[in-house]
Order: structure tokens, then sequence, then C-alpha cells
């Protein structure tokens, strides 16, 4: 099997059609099918069945093709890898980060790297904690610790905001018209979750609740803050959230500071240590301290 006619066969999916496939990929119809042809006497499976003047993938076909998108990746990578050797310098970034940040700071930060790095493979890895069991690691991990986090080891850890809770109403609410609600005046009201139980904000919130005297009745578990936020704009409840996501409020909910006591979550980077000697790892920690202190202002 040859990388051609994998590229063949794989765009002969994914458009439908030969005739299809040759547009896309700059030869002729003629081309395309002997390369499918080769393709199907190398692997020695049926690819396709014909159909009028169309091919139909056959089951064994669409599970190839599948696997060609793997292949594919991992040459994509292969060749990057090979180009790291020839420069002496890494041209790829992975950065992890929690969900909040998704909509908020992650298209501004990928946005000025791919500016600035043309030429970079940029991936974004969901993960809302640090695992010590990934592999292979992140260039750059932003995350939620504690106040004074347990650093991992071979890594070093950089505050780059303090991102408060605040209260999120339906705009008709009791308490929408104050300024900042005191947290105990919350007891009572149904609640909506906005995070997995056992998830680190979940606790805060949580332990938060604790300290004014009370403990949220949920009415509502959601794991995640859009979901949330959509059924506050419903009415049928309220829900704590982190400041940070303020931008991407929907219509119908009003937010409002919290006290006695405040939620908070610290926002970090995670470093593996001595990786800011890269260029593309060290733009991408100063874009991200430069949006957390706008956000902090």
């Amino acid at each position: 099997m040859e990388i051609q006619q994998l590229r063949a066969w794989r765009s002969v999916v994914a458009t439908g059609s030969v005739r299809g496939a040759a547009e896309a990929l700059g030869y002729s119809p003629s081309a395309i099918s002997q390369q499918v042809s080769a393709l199907q006497r190398a692997t020695g499976i049926p690819l396709f069945a014909r159909s009028g003047r169309g091919l139909d993938p056959t089951e064994q076909g669409a599970e190839l093709a599948e696997q060609i998108d793997r292949v594919l990746g991992e040459l994509g990578a292969l060749e990057d890898f090979a180009r790291d050797l020839r420069t002496g310098q890494r041209s790829g970034l992975t950065i992890a980060y929690f969900s909040s940040l998704g909509p908020t700071w992650m298209p501004e930060i990928l946005s000025s790297l791919a500016d600035e790095f043309p030429e970079a493979r940029l991936e974004l890895v969901l993960a809302d904690e640090f695992d010590t069991a990934r592999s292979p690691k992140p260039d750059l991990q932003l995350t939620v610790l504690p106040r004074d986090p347990a650093v991992p080891s071979g890594y070093e850890a950089r505050l780059l905001t303090e991102d408060a809770f605040v209260a999120a109403l339906p705009t008709a609410h009791p308490l929408a018209d104050l300024d900042e609600i005191p947290l105990g005046e919350l007891d009572g009201f149904d609640w909506i979750s906005n995070d997995i139980t056992d998830g680190f904000c979940h606790r805060i919130v949580m332990n938060a609740c604790a300290a004014a005297g009370f403990q949220p009745d949920f009415r509502i578990e959601a794991t995640d803050l859009s979901s949330a936020l959509a059924l506050v704009a419903k009415g049928i409840g309220i829900s704590l959230v982190p400041a940070l996501v303020a931008p991407a409020i929907p219509a119908g909910v009003v937010l409002k500071p919290v006290t006695g006591p405040t939620p908070t979550r610290f926002i970090y980077a995670l470093i593996p240590k001595g990786s800011t000697e890269r260029p593309l790892v060290r733009a991408a920690l100063e874009r991200a301290s430069a949006i957390a202190s706008c956000e902090a202002l």
C-alpha cells in the first residue's frame, strides 16, 4: 500500500465519487481509479461496489477509510518531527485547558500563536485537572489549583489570576436588583450545578456554601457552564459561575457578586521545567498572562 493510494481512497469516500476526489486532489478521474484499484489489489479486500457510474464503499472499505485518517494524522506528525530534528526546534505545541477557557481565552491565545508561528501545529486538549498519567504531556497546562498548590514534579506553576464566582440569576429573580448578594441569601432557592460532582470548581462552591451555613439544593445537575446558564435563562434555577465567563452570558441572565464568603478559584499555568526556552511555549504563556491581567482589571 502506498500513501497516495490511501489518500485517493480516503478522498473518494469523503467526496462520494471518483470525480469528486479527482477535483479535490488535482488528478484525473482515471488516475484516481487506478490508485483505488491498486489499493484494492494490495489489501485483498473489496473496497467498493459499482453503483451506476459511481462507487459505493463496502463495509470493509469504509472501515479502512477510518483507519486512513489515523495513518495520515500520524504521518503529518512524523513530518513535523522530522522538521523539528532538521531545524533543532520543536514546531508543535500542545495546550491543555479547562472547559470555561474554551470560549474565552483559547481563541485569543490560538489566534495570536497562529499569526506569530504560521507553520506551527497547535493542539488543544480539554482537561479539567492535571493528570500525571497523561502521555504525551502537554507543553502548557492551564488549570485550576488551590491557592498554594503542590506543584507536580518536573513542573513550575505560575499564578495567572484569581477568578471569583458570581451568582447567575434569571433577570426576574427577586435578588436580581441587588448590587451584591450575601451567599447565605441564596439558600432556599433551586440551584443548577455546572460542574461534575467531584470537580474542583464544584468543591470550591460547596465549601463556600458550607462556610455560609447551608448546602445548595440542586434541582438540576448539569455538568457544563453553557447548559447551566441556558437553564438559568429559562428561569429554572440559579447557579454560581466563575466571573471569567461573563462575556458568554446569554440573554435573560444577570450576574451578581457574592460575599460572605466569596468563592474564588485560582488559575495557574503548569509548565514543564525548562520549556519556556521554547519560543512557542514562551509566547503562549505570555499571551495567557496578558489575557489574565486584562480579566483582573
